[in-house]
């Protein structure tokens, strides 16, 4: 790895380590650390991914049971992972597994959607990932997996305060440190969850915060042409897509039935909302 690939691991190291340290209670019943686990795939996704500065950082809450959580990479859809991504890598095993939620990295058949939409938009828009990376990263602001006894998903914003405040500090450090490194012109929340921390996190750089739709079946607005709201929220940022717009509507959510997930799924400036498309200015929120 060169470039900003190398400080990108050296984040993940950080968050592992401080993260790994953390204790959950009940209704937790598991925790998954996929940037331990499966570390290997996470660090070739970097290679192709977080070489170079980028001008949109993809922000996601945490990973799902059958995407990150498999694959090691952020909404990382196993099909999607190996076949587009071009990533595929030894996986190991958490140190604590739910019979329910079992992981079986690249060999696993079971479908994340909401990793299936987000990067099957990014194919059928940029058709490459080498074309979607010149200008786009993706990653998540939480590195954990929650797990309740019944293997339901449980998202950290559902954590107690006490155990949410250690987290949400090392997170906000982590995506503070990753923005620093890619310096993009907006930091994009998948989902209101990540754009409210993109926020707190990045108070006082120099970097506009804005939000699109999560892609999580679990919410009946994300199953109403999803990529084609996307591509208008986009739009509205001043986000232009390497295709026409047209294209992106013809993503077919060919995993819709395969699983449904319970998850959603000096003094510088402060953090800034987009601006429309024709706006001059850059004017700080207050």
């Amino acid at each position: 790895m060169k470039g900003s690939a190398v400080k990108l691991a050296e984040i993940a190291a950080t968050l592992v380590s401080t993260t790994r340290r953390l204790r959950f209670g009940a209704p937790v019943a598991c925790v998954y650390h996929p940037l331990e686990y499966a570390i290997e795939p996470y660090l070739k996704y970097l290679r192709i991914a977080g070489e170079h500065r980028r001008e949109v950082v993809l922000v996601g809450m945490n990973p799902g049971p059958w995407g990150m959580a498999q694959t090691g990479i952020p909404f990382g859809e196993v099909n999607v992972a190996r076949t587009w991504l071009g990533v595929e890598a030894p996986v190991g095993r958490p140190r604590r597994e739910h019979p329910h939620r079992p992981v079986q990295g690249f060999g696993c058949r079971r479908s994340e959607v909401s990793g299936a939409r987000l990067w099957g938009w990014a194919r059928d828009a940029f058709q490459t990932p080498d074309r979607f990376f010149q200008r786009f990263f993706v990653a998540n602001y939480c590195p954990l997996c929650f797990l309740e006894d019944t293997g339901r998903n449980r998202t950290p914003d559902k954590l107690p305060a006490s155990e949410r405040r250690p987290l949400f500090v090392a997170c906000d450090e982590a995506l503070r440190r990753t923005v620093e490194c890619l310096s993009p012109r907006i930091v994009v929340g998948v989902g209101r969850f990540a754009e409210a921390r993109a926020r707190i996190a990045l108070d006082g750089i120099d970097v506009e915060v804005g939000h699109v739709l999560h892609p999580s079946p679990a919410s009946p607005a994300a199953n109403r042409d999803w990529p084609g709201q996307v591509a208008r929220q986009f739009e509205a940022m001043g986000i232009a897509c390497a295709v026409r717009r047209t294209t992106m509507f013809r993503l077919r959510d060919r995993h819709d039935q395969a699983d449904r997930p319970n998850r959603h799924h000096g003094s510088p400036p402060k953090v800034r909302s987009p601006r429309p498309k024709q706006a001059r200015s850059r004017t700080a929120v207050r």
